[in-house]
């Protein structure tokens, strides 16, 4: 896999490439310079997080055959600075899931049982460092 990264001004505004056509947004915040033109690089780790596990759920509950009607995803993460850095990883992560549909919850939890343990790779690589939970509610 490989990414492209394009500076589009002569601050922090960038614009990421991937395999698909697709152009994400990157920028800084404004304190420090940038224009809020896109995403920060830590929001995306969660984007990365939630669209891994949304995909994997959705492939699973079509293939139990369930009727879902929406899914909405809620990623939050804490951050923790290590000493004597300016860095801030994730150490505790918790994905919120809001199913739409008249859903099974024992095929749900099943579902996002396969991906947390088993499909989604942004778990795997975030799981190290971070304490992964998640919960979920079916509503109508």
């Amino acid at each position: 896999m490989k990414i492209t990264l394009d500076r589009v001004d002569d601050a922090f505004h960038l614009e990421g490439k991937g395999m698909s056509p697709v152009v994400v947004h990157l920028d800084a915040a404004e304190e420090i310079g940038g224009k809020n033109a896109g995403s920060r690089p830590m929001e995306l780790l969660l984007m990365g997080l939630g669209g891994c596990t949304s995909i994997d759920v959705i492939l699973v509950l079509k293939k139990q055959r369930q009727e879902l009607r929406d899914l909405k995803i809620e990623v939050t993460g804490e951050r923790e600075q290590i000493e004597g850095t300016e860095m801030k990883p994730f150490r505790k992560i918790k994905i919120h899931y809001k199913f739409y549909g008249p859903l099974d919850p024992a095929k749900v939890e099943r579902a996002i049982e396969l991906s947390m343990d088993k499909y989604c790779s942004a778990t795997a690589q975030l799981r190290p460092s971070a304490e992964i939970t998640h919960s979920y509610e079916i509503l109508p």
